[in-house]
């Protein structure tokens, strides 16, 4: 067994296709499917359910699939390691982020790529269940994410920020100018509000819950984005946490009004897979985090 052939296997469940995984790999199909052929004949089990086309792993091969990604990944913390002890730390690390802390990555990236000039950054937004999903199979490095509502099982978890919400509203909107509002007053009014696979938008209907009201949403949207958008062109109101006023822009476009009774805020916070060593560049986010003082 070699890592050339577990990177095959990977390249082979990511890409579902013989011939797209080759040309990732940048080598001949027979060659990959050659390759993972000898590794089965290692293992003495079957990986790739057999046909004329992939039609997936077997259940041995998802094990096999599952360390193949540990040990490659292992690998590459390796090589990432001693290139930092030499200067030359390149590579590249992928942050899969809630949309509402996307505005306070650079907080984090700004001083990594200080630090580590030549390395390149991956932002992805994700669902709080995709972070975790991703990370237990090393699609993605770190995540920035809730750390106290739902669980966040085989991680190692540091506090960045905590998150309070705010009634979003136009420049026009009645409601400009008021102090506060209520949960059970927002929940009377035109809103946008994030779909129900966002962790965010499960916080914000627990808030209206636990003010013995419930809020029926006119546009559900996954896109913060959108959401601002729907606000800025009507008499919609949209319910997101502060910092979304960090970039949404637009001077005077956008009014955030607190929201009391209850007053609702959760932690923001990096969270990476529980490992011994950390990963270099997954450490040194650790490092920064640690800064940030929860």
């Amino acid at each position: 067994m070699d890592i050339r052939q577990l990177r095959y296997l990977i390249a082979l469940a990511q890409e579902e296709h013989f011939t797209r995984a080759a040309e990732i790999c940048n080598v001949t199909q027979p060659t990959l499917s050659g390759r993972i052929r000898q590794l089965e004949q290692e293992l003495g089990v079957s990986i790739v359910k057999r046909g004329q086309r992939y039609h997936g792993l077997t259940d041995e091969g998802q094990r096999v699939l599952r360390w193949a990604k540990r040990i490659v990944e292992d690998c590459e913390s390796m090589r990432g390691e001693l290139e930092a002890l030499t200067g030359d730390l390149r590579g590249a690390i992928t942050l899969g982020v809630i949309p509402s802390a996307l505005p306070m990555t650079p907080d984090l990236t700004g001083p990594l790529r200080a630090l580590y000039p030549q390395v390149g950054f991956s932002i992805l937004s994700k669902t709080s269940n995709e972070i975790i999903r991703q990370l237990e199979d090393y699609s993605i490095d770190a995540g920035i994410t809730y750390l106290d509502n739902e669980p966040l099982e085989g991680c190692r978890t540091w506090p960045l920020y905590r998150e309070s919400y705010r009634l979003i509203v136009g420049a026009d909107h009645p409601l400009v100018g008021r102090e506060s509002v209520t949960w059970a007053e927002a929940a009377e009014l035109p809103l946008c509000l994030l779909t129900p696979d966002m962790q965010n938008r499960r916080i914000v209907d627990a808030a209206f819950r636990k003010a013995s009201c419930v809020a029926v949403p006119e546009i559900e949207s996954n896109s913060i984005i959108s959401l601002v958008a729907h606000v800025q062109s009507g008499a919609l109101a949209a319910v997101l946490p502060e910092n979304v006023l960090r970039t949404a822009g637009g001077e005077g476009r956008l009014h955030a009004i607190p929201i009391a009774d209850p007053a609702v805020e959760y932690t923001v916070g990096l969270a990476v897979l529980d490992r011994d060593p950390l990963p270099i560049l997954a450490a040194s986010l650790v490092a920064i985090a640690e800064s940030f003082g929860g």
